[in-house]
């Protein structure tokens, strides 16, 4: 069961969790703490692959991983080296099929991959490898790198992944696990973050640092972009390998800091909690609003509408209140019993709200029917007038870089004013942070992907499904290549 509720249906979908351990006696319950940690970059489904050397275990399910795992699941986990993975789907479908860690056996023995990401070139590679006799299990791009590695002529798993990874596209950030060896790949464009970390003596894969919070490991560093990292013993370092094109800009994405990642991690080298907390404060300045209280819509905004108190001197305040402890409704409603199901979720605190003019800050807006909705609870509360801040740009195009978002034509902002939003969130102002505001939160704004606001893919995708782009997109790729082009570098921030 994916727990998702009316509200997180119009967010950009975090998209997965990677985890790994090498060397620990206790490597699958550790990797399922980890995965607890990192439950909310992915909720679809979970899973755990254990080796002792010589053989594999494994069990993965749909739905959060407290769900999918208990102690006589894990203790069947045996071994000293574990891969696991939360997945929100960005390729292929919500099924059993396409959980991970993916597991195959070839000539080689067996193998487990996690990814975090999406390829651009995965469906070319499909048909070309099914032409020539290949067999697909799933839908899952990932599966396209396991057959990679299976037809690779290289000799030892290292080489066979660099073999595999010189043909595909896009963004992945993996972790292998061979029967006796754990491997971490960051692609060259480093969109998407993955940590090492240590524990006693055991060496750990991470997407964020925060798993390392967890079972109180120390974080050693973040993988480089384009670095391959093999471990094969605690007693040594793991062996460091460069790969792919030298770029002089990155493309880290910038939905990390705005929304995915959790403020407690450090990602792209800063703790998330200040520019996120920044976004706002950014905001702020250029979105000022005349009111009595600032109100953050529960819990990825609270940073962001922090910092926009604490730079425009109104007072914070909570005025919504999330409930944590309901999932996705089971049945499928009608639209009135629908209504008052988002209360079920969330709901106004009365005497915070009663006569306010009250400014409320959300990180984006997809399809604008989340932002409707709690606009109507806020009016609902007592509020006398409400003001929307969005700590990021309008998001105008969909993400192939494996973060979820909706097509091209559900994006309310790829064809509508800032005005008609408004009107159709029936808020009394609507303002969004500018692209240009927004890289000046981070450090190095040069190295991240703003592709979701301006159209400036840094990839090419040639064979993405048409349906998420527009009709025209080809003279809109050709305007945006000057927002490419002005990008802030280095020598001019």
């Amino acid at each position: 069961m994916q727990h998702l509720d009316a509200f997180d249906e119009d967010k950009a979908r975090d998209e997965c969790g990677i985890f790994g351990i090498f060397g620990h006696p206790k490597a699958a319950e550790l990797t399922y703490l980890g995965l607890r940690a990192l439950q909310h970059r992915g909720q679809e489904s979970s899973g755990i692959v254990t080796s002792d050397d010589y053989s594999f275990s494994s069990y993965r399910n749909m739905g959060l991983v407290e769900n999918v795992f208990d102690a006589e699941t894990l203790a069947k986990l045996t071994g000293h080296i574990a891969v696991g993975h939360n997945r929100y789907s960005t390729a292929g479908a919500s099924h059993l099929g396409n959980t991970q860690p993916l597991t195959c056996e070839y000539k080689h023995g067996p193998l487990a991959i996690s990814h975090n990401g999406n390829l651009v070139n995965a469906q070319r590679i499909r048909k070309e490898l099914e032409n020539r006799g290949a067999i697909f299990s799933s839908t899952s791009d990932t599966e396209v790198i396991a057959h990679l590695i299976a037809r690779s002529e290289q000799s030892t798993l290292q080489d066979r992944i660099l073999d595999a990874i010189g043909g595909i596209d896009g963004a992945y950030s993996l972790a292998f696990m061979g029967k006796s060896s754990l491997i971490g790949v960051r692609d060259p464009y480093g969109f998407r973050p993955l940590w090492l970390g240590r524990i006693d003596d055991a060496y750990i894969l991470s997407s964020e640092t925060c798993a390392f919070d967890v079972i109180e490991a120390e974080p050693v560093r973040e993988l480089i972009p384009g670095e391959m990292l093999v471990i094969t013993a605690t007693n040594r370092e793991p062996q460091s390998f460069h790969f792919g094109q030298d770029l002089n800009n990155l493309s880290q994405c910038i939905f990390e800091y705005i929304y995915l990642s959790r403020p407690d991690s450090v990602v792209f080298g800063e703790l998330v909690n200040r520019p996120r907390r920044e976004l706002g404060r950014q905001l702020a300045r250029e979105c000022p609003a005349e009111a009595d209280i600032v109100i953050g819509v529960p819990d990825s905004a609270t940073l962001a509408a922090l910092g926009y108190s604490e730079e425009s001197g109104i007072p914070f305040d909570v005025g919504l209140h999330r409930n944590s402890y309901v999932g996705r409704a089971f049945m499928n409603p009608s639209q009135d019993i629908r209504e008052l199901m988002v209360k079920v979720k969330l709901n106004p605190i009365r005497d915070v709200l009663q006569g306010k003019r009250i400014v409320v800050v959300d990180d984006s807006i997809m399809r604008g029917t989340e932002s409707r909705k709690f606009v109507k609870l806020i009016r609902q509360g007592g509020a006398a007038e409400v003001h929307v801040r969005i700590s990021s740009p309008p998001n105008k195009f969909p993400c192939f870089y494996g973060v979820d978002t909706p097509t091209r034509g559900e994006l309310i902002a790829s064809s509508h004013t800032i005005d008609d939003i408004r009107k159709y969130i029936r808020a009394d102002s609507l303002g969004y942070l500018s692209i240009e505001g927004m890289l000046k939160c981070v450090k190095s704004p040069q190295d991240f992907c703003t592709a979701c606001f301006d159209g400036s893919y840094p990839v090419e995708f040639g064979e993405q499904p048409t349906k998420q782009l527009p009709i025209d997109f080809a003279s809109v790729k050709a305007s945006n290549q000057l927002s490419l082009a002005h990008k802030p570098t280095a020598q001019n921030q």
